[in-house]
């Protein structure tokens, strides 16, 4: 029996700088938003993001400057459109975070105001940041303005577990709501909506080793597929270089800011300093690169994890810039004013994602996608440190200002039928394959691929399907299990969108192509996959 059944201006799939940003906007021109989010607000990858926002604002740098830094870290298949569109916009989407209270760091020797870090790639300083947190400090502040807006509606410990649509696989196809479930009372309701957001973040989980919270399940991109819609280069996925390498660390990352400001990566032995044998940019090559030459450097010494090393620069200018960094290592007995810091690269961010335009629009009638589970392409092959913040403001705005000129009226949504289904009394067979879905993705489709490991990757991700889609069928529906539903979707994409890439390029690197990029002519800009 249908338990309950809301009605919404627009539902927001997604509680990070996307979806806030997004709610505060349709919020202020009285729309009425739902927002919903797997746990608390703050549980997202944009209150983990360390580094923080690219925009140039000193005159000493130039949007052409940022943009070339993009397109190369994108090696090739970055939209220039896009690219040119998201970084002009740059200084304004910082202004309007200033607007909502976000304090930046400053620096009174700086004619900006401001303190401007540099990161890997970047041929400037021009990254705003607060201290070492700056994920943390702009979330803080949307959701103090969210928490006390009347045109929103929070549905915090609630999962959203497929969207509602009419004429499916049509070119009329339309989203006009989602069923959702309620993590404290195991109920499931309807949804019902003019339009929908996903900005439901990115795939991390997939693997095993990640800096991304639990929450990065892929859940947007998951269903957005299962609805029909397009999706477009699942294969390229960021292993950030340097995630702190502890048995008590779980997920926390050592920004790109300190390599920035000077971080050396040695080997922990010798301490040799190695990215000169890989990178003429040393610490400073793109993530990719510094990604596969710590790769490359473990396996060659058959060692667990390389060392970060700032410790020779002034004990006050780490504790300065670097303050979460510092009292978390320190905390797990790491001083980092004195010693390196072990790292190992782990997956970071999805470069891939649902394809939409500039406006955030799916190919599914008023099915929006912003953020990290969108591809705009802006990332191409690779993501440029820090330009992930500045897209979702971007596009968000865009979308806002499409979805507002969106008129619609509301459609009846159907209810949830689990009348043919029973209890689950065997949760662990869930856990089990979880872990084993992540074990064979890292394994087989991690940093380096090879044709037989994605073989291998796509037989064992098979198999998890049918067992999901049978407990799907026959079970009540928990949490991790539809969470577990979505992550294999999302290793079935990464693999099939990585098998139609004949060439090692960006973030894709396989060692059956390893010094080989497609002809112009013959290279893919985007794998789509409907």
């Amino acid at each position: 029996m249908q338990t309950q059944q809301l009605q919404f201006d627009t539902i927001i799939v997604g509680s990070g700088l996307a979806g806030l940003a997004t709610a505060l906007r349709l919020a202020s021109h009285n729309q009425n938003i739902a927002l919903i989010t797997k746990l608390q607000l703050t549980e997202c990858n944009s209150y983990y993001a360390q580094g923080g926002i690219a925009a140039v604002i000193n005159d000493n740098d130039s949007i052409d400057s940022h943009i070339n830094d993009t397109l190369v870290a994108g090696a090739g298949l970055c939209n220039q459109q896009v690219v040119s569109h998201i970084l002009q916009n740059a200084a304004s989407a910082i202004e309007w975070l200033i607007e909502m209270g976000v304090n930046f760091t400053l620096d009174d020797s700086n004619p900006t105001g401001f303190h401007l870090t540099k990161e890997g790639g970047h041929s400037y300083r021009r990254i705003l940041h607060v201290a070492d947190a700056t994920g943390a400090a702009i979330i803080n502040s949307l959701i103090n303005k969210i928490k006390t807006h009347p045109n929103i509606t929070i549905f915090e410990n609630h999962v959203a577990i497929d969207l509602i649509t009419q004429n499916k696989h049509t070119q009329n196809n339309l989203c006009y709501g989602l069923y959702v479930l309620n993590r404290h009372t195991n109920k499931i309701f309807s949804m019902a909506a003019k339009n929908t957001v996903l900005a439901s973040g990115g795939v991390g989980k997939v693997y095993l080793y990640t800096t991304n919270p639990d929450v990065a399940t892929g859940d947007g991109i998951a269903m957005a597929y299962r609805a029909g819609a397009k999706i477009a280069n699942m294969e390229f996925i960021q292993f950030h270089p340097t995630c702190l390498y502890h048995q008590k660390a779980k997920s926390f990352l050592i920004s790109e800011a300190v390599r920035g400001e000077g971080g050396l990566l040695k080997l922990p032995n010798s301490g040799y300093r190695f990215m000169q044998d890989h990178d003429s940019r040393l610490e400073l090559a793109p993530r990719d690169i510094t990604a596969r030459s710590i790769d490359y450097e473990m396996k060659k010494h058959g060692i667990a994890y390389v060392d970060l090393d700032i410790s020779y620069k002034p004990e006050a200018f780490i504790k300065d810039h670097f303050p979460n960094i510092y009292n978390k290592c320190l905390s797990l007995g790491i001083n980092i004013t004195k010693e390196a810091i072990p790292v190992v690269p782990a997956a970071h961010y999805t470069s891939g994602g649902v394809l939409t335009d500039l406006n955030g629009q799916t190919n599914i009638q008023h099915l929006y996608a912003i953020g990290e589970c969108a591809h705009t392409g802006l990332h191409g092959a690779n993501r440029l440190a820090s330009n992930s913040l500045l897209e979702c403001l971007v596009i968000s705005k865009n979308a806002c200002a499409n979805i507002l000129t969106n008129e619609i009226n509301l459609m009846p949504v159907p209810n949830w039928d689990e009348s043919k289904v029973i209890d689950n009394d065997e949760e662990i067979i869930i856990s089990h394959n979880w872990d084993e879905l992540r074990r064979a993705m890292w394994d087989y489709v991690g940093i380096v691929r090879t044709n037989k490991r994605l073989e291998r990757a796509s037989h064992r991700i098979s198999m998890l399907k049918q067992e999901v889609h049978e407990y799907y069928c026959n079970f009540k529906l928990s949490a991790n299990l539809i969470e577990l539903r979505n992550l294999i979707v999302n290793a079935e994409l990464i693999v099939k969108s990585a098998q139609l890439r004949k060439e090692s390029r960006g973030l894709h690197f396989s060692l059956d192509y390893p010094n080989l990029l497609a002809k112009a002519e013959d290279t893919i800009l985007s794998n789509i996959i409907k």
